[in-house]
């Protein structure tokens, strides 16, 4: 298999990774045959998958749009994966110039294209660290100069949480960020569910079995598991909901044929809560 030229050496190129699944799913060219291979594996039972991830990347831009409303304009997105159109440091840095925004993944190939992405940019850094070490996060050096975590911050934990499985204690690890930021911080979270996916679960559970296969493995959590995440924030209005229907307060309503009538669209849960 040739090694493409965007390529960071050192990773191995034969095995899939979901921050380039998910690239292949939006639309990307950073894959590789692998990840689409495992992709269309797992389309072969959840056709609609790159419905969804559209629907997660719009939601990730009117919760950062109304984080810059709110007066939030400090950013940490963990597993951030690979950069694309309208990714966080645009949206918020087109709302508010200065906004601030550190991205963390574990991938190397996000990391590496971040990095490039924002070469030019100095109220922008990457972190290459995993959700599961919140104090590796936290103690970076791009943390420290780039976010002051005595003013609110905007945590978000945009579909990286069912990667991580209970014995990962991913309710322990959302503590510990929540813990280190101050009053009035937001987080912004989307997590897949078996719940609102238009098709019976046994069918869906084949599309886990091939996360599972590449050693990624997906947890498919209720609305009141997810909802665990919140503990110590207020969710704001409309609350946990499937990711369309996350229309907040502040932002214009959508406008007739503007949501999306593809019903995998409204699969999962998205919200966001404030740190009292």
């Amino acid at each position: 298999m040739e090694r493409p030229a965007w390529a960071p050496p050192g990773i191995d190129i034969s095995v899939p990774s979901v921050s380039r699944i998910y690239d292949y799913y939006l639309g990307g060219s950073h894959n590789f045959e692998v990840d689409r291979r495992a992709a269309r594996r797992a389309m072969e039972f959840t056709p609609g998958l790159p419905k969804i991830m559209q629907a997660n990347r719009a939601f990730m831009r009117r919760a950062v749009r109304y984080a810059v409303d709110q007066g939030v304009t400090q950013f940490l997105d963990i597993g951030s994966g690979i950069p694309t159109f309208g990714n966080v440091h645009e949206v918020a840095q087109e709302a508010s110039p200065g906004a601030r925004v550190v991205y963390v993944d574990h991938d190397p190939v996000a990391v590496a294209h971040s990095n490039a992405v924002l070469a030019d940019n100095d109220r922008a850094g990457v972190v290459p660290a995993d959700l599961r070490k919140p104090q590796d996060i936290l103690g970076s050096s791009e943390v420290a100069r780039l976010l002051d975590l005595e003013r609110p911050v905007a945590l978000l934990l945009v579909a990286v949480l069912h990667f991580l499985e209970d014995a990962d204690d991913p309710y322990a690890a959302v503590a510990e960020l929540r813990d280190a930021l101050p009053s009035g911080s937001l987080l912004v979270l989307t997590h897949a569910s078996y719940e609102g996916l238009p098709l019976p679960e046994d069918t869906a559970s084949g599309m886990v079995d091939v996360y599972r296969d590449i050693r990624s493995p997906l947890a498919m959590r209720s609305r009141e598991q997810v909802l665990r995440f919140f503990d110590g924030f207020e969710l704001v209005d409309p609350g946990l909901v499937s990711m369309p229907n996350w229309q907040p307060d502040g932002l214009a309503a959508p406008q007739d044929g503007e949501m999306p009538e593809d019903p995998y669209a409204f699969a999962g849960f998205g919200g966001v809560g404030r740190k009292a």
